[in-house]
């Protein structure tokens, strides 16, 4: 089996997590400059702005570097559900003397498609990471095709067995307590959910390619505790999230350094589909898990003038704060220094 060093061409087997909304390129080039794996989230980001962020990227390192992007099948709307989900937020559009009937429409997230494949094999990045499963394998061979390695998430050793069966380089075993959305795929039981220092040893066991720990892990004594259970390197972001590359909101750095990092819990209420955050007041009073809420990503659009409106007033109320369960490592460091100090026991 290759190392990570050797499959990715880097020399710290440590990957930056693809964070959207609180990083951008100036985090990928301090980590893949540093030895490590920087990574580019590229779900939230038009074709413009994607190709503009990689043309920073280029110009910035050398240095491997991934791309990251969601694998989810669009849902088809449902107008009956919408409703619902309207009307248990409209209390909240009152108070903001907002209109709830001027939400707007949109999904908030693509899946990766011909476009940017195509766009891709301009910059050829060494590493192109999915999150929910696999795009089409006619996608993924357009992705081989300049020599990038794919990976992606499993939250569960089915998962795991299923991408090796598709060929991926690597694999990503994604704990509990990971910050953001969960990377399920073959199930969306919550309770098939396992921490990282129970699920990572299972799916070692259970594949022969190599296997990236991810959850939980903030500092050099979580990085080696991956490693005796077998892991082939780290994917850490919560970590990251105070550094002066990051672009996390104000708001969201100060939760950060809160005692509020004490609680957090998985809910569908911002995009619709389960991530990990800082518990806030929309999670306290609709419940974190909403049957009510329309499915990955439609739930975003009613969302996002409630959180343009209340961040506009200081408040975070109605932000997706996310975070993973543990936050001690996450400082006021540059990322070129927490990387390395990351490293320090491996």
């Amino acid at each position: 089996m290759q190392s990570l060093l050797q499959l990715f061409g880097i020399k710290l087997p440590l990957i930056q997590a693809p964070m959207a909304g609180v990083q951008g390129h100036a985090l990928v080039t301090a980590v893949s400059n540093t030895g490590g794996l920087g990574s580019l989230p590229c779900a939230m980001l038009s074709l413009d702005a994607l190709r503009q962020e990689l043309e920073f990227i280029r110009a910035g390192t050398d240095q491997p570097y991934n791309v990251n992007f969601f694998a989810h099948v669009p849902p088809v709307p449902d107008a009956a559900r919408e409703a619902r989900w309207r009307a248990a937020l409209a209390p909240y559009y009152a108070e903001l003397g907002l209109s709830i009937d001027a939400i707007p429409a949109g999904p908030g997230r693509s899946p990766f498609l011909e476009e940017h494949a195509q766009l891709l094999a301009d910059f050829k990045p060494a590493v192109v990471s999915f999150h929910f499963g696999l795009p089409s394998p006619t996608l993924m061979a357009q992705v081989r095709s300049w020599g990038a390695k794919i990976i992606s998430s499993a939250t569960t050793v089915a998962e795991a067995r299923w991408l090796e069966q598709q060929g991926v380089d690597a694999i990503i075993a994604q704990g509990l307590e990971a910050g953001g959305h969960r990377g399920f795929f073959l199930s969306n039981d919550l309770s098939t959910q396992l921490g990282t220092f129970a699920l990572l040893p299972q799916i070692v066991n259970a594949v022969k390619v190599p296997v990236i720990a991810s959850g939980g892990i903030a500092d050099a004594n979580g990085v080696a505790a991956a490693k005796a259970l077998g892991a082939a390197g780290v994917q850490i972001g919560t970590a990251y999230m105070l550094t002066p590359e990051a672009t996390t909101s104000a708001l969201h750095r100060a939760a950060l350094k809160s005692d509020a990092t004490e609680h957090t819990a998985l809910t569908n209420l911002f995009t619709g589909g389960p991530a990990r955050g800082i518990v806030n007041r929309m999670m306290r009073e609709l419940g974190a898990i909403s049957d009510v809420a329309p499915a990955f990503p439609l739930a975003t659009a009613a969302i996002a003038p409630l959180r343009k409106q209340a961040e506009a007033q200081g408040s975070s109320d109605f932000s997706p704060l996310w975070a993973g369960q543990n936050a001690l490592g996450c400082r006021e460091i540059p990322a070129a220094l927490l990387t390395c100090e990351l490293m320090a026991q491996w």
